[in-house]
């Protein structure tokens, strides 16, 4: 197996909220509860589970957008959470996200070269023609057209979108994305393409995947290890098959039953 390319140690972070009748008293809220994960380099980690399980405020805090109240993140050996903001901005270059709403994630007011390019702006990576040529290559591999470089999100499909905010991602050429219900919020054919293009991507670019997802159809088809979120902990992890073959936790063998039609994929 390879090595880990980021691990994460005993992770917590806890949210206040309000509670009461007025909303006077407060409420601690556990959203990561020594949480422990490892990536393998140029693999895919799932981290899957219900909605409120942590697992979003776990990619955030994997990529410091979110502090943590204690724990550790490690970058090829680097503690993320030890670095000051010009040395942490440096590492981002090689920690990017793709995000869920390919509506919301992208500007509506800038047009689609400055959204992909934005990234080589920010880093200083190359002059303004090196930069364009990266821009043109990159949204040419995820499918779209150099002319796309002067048009508004406004003007593309929710499946186009999100091709616009992988190419923003990957044109840094990275070595770990986090991506964060990347297909959720598309039509089914389309979840397959854009799954498609993630795995030739991953092949191409040697990039590391963390995967974050509620859908366990979606998860088989592209994680080589999975990760159990409940309530904040880590229920189970483990390869893929194993966990889809023999799953330990309860919490995990109800939200395989709940996958329609996995005893006809099975059989088949």
């Amino acid at each position: 197996m390879s090595e880990a390319i980021l691990i994460a140690n005993h992770l917590v972070k806890t949210y206040t909220q309000r509670s009461g009748k007025f909303g006077f008293g407060t409420t601690l809220i556990k959203a990561l509860d020594d949480v422990s994960v490892s990536l393998r380099a140029g693999s895919t980690l799932a981290v899957v589970g219900e909605s409120g399980s942590g697992k979003s405020t776990l990619a955030r805090c994997l990529l410091q957008l979110q502090p943590l109240d204690s724990g550790e993140v490690l970058f090829s050996g680097q503690d993320l959470s030890k670095l000051n903001g010009l040395a942490l901005r440096a590492m981002r270059k090689d920690l990017q996200m793709v995000f869920q709403d390919p509506f919301a994630s992208l500007n509506p007011r800038m047009r689609v070269g400055e959204i992909v390019g934005e990234g080589l702006l920010i880093h200083g990576l190359g002059n303004a023609h090196e930069q364009q040529q990266k821009v043109i290559a990159m949204l040419k591999r995820v499918g779209l057209s150099e002319s796309d470089m002067q048009k508004y999100p406004h003007e593309f499909s929710g499946g186009q979108r999100q091709r616009i905010g992988i190419a923003r991602a990957l044109v840094l050429q990275p070595k770990v994305v986090v991506c964060d219900e990347p297909v959720s919020a598309l039509d089914v054919s389309i979840q397959a393409q854009i799954l498609l293009l993630l795995k030739e991507l991953q092949q191409e670019m040697a990039l590391s995947y963390v995967f974050i997802s509620h859908d366990l159809r979606v998860v088989r088809h592209i994680a080589d290890d999975i990760v159990v979120m409940h309530q904040g902990k880590v229920v189970e992890q483990g390869l893929v098959e194993d966990i889809y073959t023999q799953p330990n936790h309860e919490y995990t063998r109800n939200l395989l039953a709940a996958i329609p039609g996995k005893k006809m994929a099975q059989a088949a």
